[in-house]
């Protein structure tokens, strides 16, 4: 596809992964610099759409690859009955890791996680670790129950302390939440649907209002058929939700990874509590680790606080790489 920048890398394509089209989207500076594949959110939210809001300066130290998942954005619409599992994310993303290291010949490739690519990447490095280089969780998720625990908690905390009486009725209406064990059916989603457009009204969470959508429709990658993705990723990931995500809890696996890990973590974050994730990261066991918490961050921590999470990135590699001079 036509490069509509002036940037050394800028590539538009679909690749076949795991035996559909797949689209990736290239952007950087210098094919010396790593290259670091993002893994978005959702599952089904692309965050292509967003790079051009937060990711130049990052493109300095960095060559970003952004995947459309099978079930999500530009994949999604190309491939509209090709509906995801946990096993065929992780195989594509395998495939996806094996072209880019043949593309740009690496030995390796940096994963960044965020949100639910954060749960996508750590499933990964456990099982692949030969693959990466280091893994980065932006937003990162330990346990979808206690993420649902101890985000309603801090919601209902603020809500009584502002005395929000209006608030405080709907969160009553909704009943028990999220009950001893989630289930991610139509009931469940209502009731976090209403949880999440309370926790937005007090910043405890992103919104999906206007102001966001306008930004989205400036991203020059944006067709207007990224809308209808978005609409229908929930229902293409609906097995990933029911099956994997609604357990998913890394709490009750070994700690012990073979890549470094570090974490890029928001103090304003209650829709991944950041609290949860510092509480895990105290038990990992990797060649390296580090947690960035950056203050005034929220779950969108790249856009709430973009030059700290670029200086963040910065660090990282400088860390990496000072750690691969000191092996040669």
């Amino acid at each position: 596809m036509k490069n509509k920048s002036e940037k050394p890398i800028w590539i538009e394509e679909y690749v076949p992964i795991g035996g559909i089209e797949q689209y990736l989207f290239h952007s950087g500076t210098s094919s010396d610099n790593p290259v670091l594949l993002y893994l978005h959110g959702g599952p089904g939210s692309v965050e292509c759409l967003f790079a051009h809001l937060f990711q130049d300066e990052i493109e300095k130290i960095f060559t970003i690859v952004h995947w459309d998942q099978r079930g999500a954005g530009k994949t999604l619409m190309k491939n509209k009955d090709k509906y995801p599992t946990i096993d065929l994310m992780l195989q594509d993303l395998f495939e996806v890791i094996r072209y880019l290291k043949q593309k740009y010949k690496k030995q390796k490739i940096v994963l960044l996680g965020r949100s639910w690519g954060s749960v996508l990447g750590m499933t990964f490095i456990k099982r692949f670790p030969n693959e990466v280089a280091y893994f980065i969780g932006v937003a990162q998720v330990i346990s979808m129950l206690e993420n649902e625990r101890v985000g309603y908690g801090k919601l209902k905390e603020l809500i009584l302390q502002v005395g929000d009486r209006k608030s405080l009725h709907k969160l009553e209406a909704i009943g028990e939440y999220p009950g001893e064990k989630l289930v991610i059916d139509n009931h469940f989603l209502k009731k976090c649907g209403k949880i999440r457009k309370l926790q937005g009204k007090y910043h405890l969470a992103g919104k999906k209002d206007l102001p966001i959508m306008f930004k989205v429709i400036k991203s020059p990658i944006f067709k207007w058929s990224d809308i209808t993705a978005l609409m229908k990723g929930l229902k293409a990931n609906r097995n990933v939700l029911e099956t994997f995500l609604a357990g998913f809890d890394l709490f009750a696996e070994p700690a012990d990874y073979q890549v470094p890990v570090y974490f890029i973590l928001g103090d304003q974050d209650w829709q991944a509590p950041y609290v949860i994730a510092e509480k895990y990261f105290g038990k990992i066991q990797a060649p390296r680790k580090q947690l960035f918490l950056l203050p005034g961050a929220g779950h969108r921590i790249m856009l709430d606080q973009t030059e700290l999470f670029t200086s963040a990135l910065s660090a990282i590699r400088n860390r990496e790489e000072n750690e691969e001079l000191k092996g040669i």
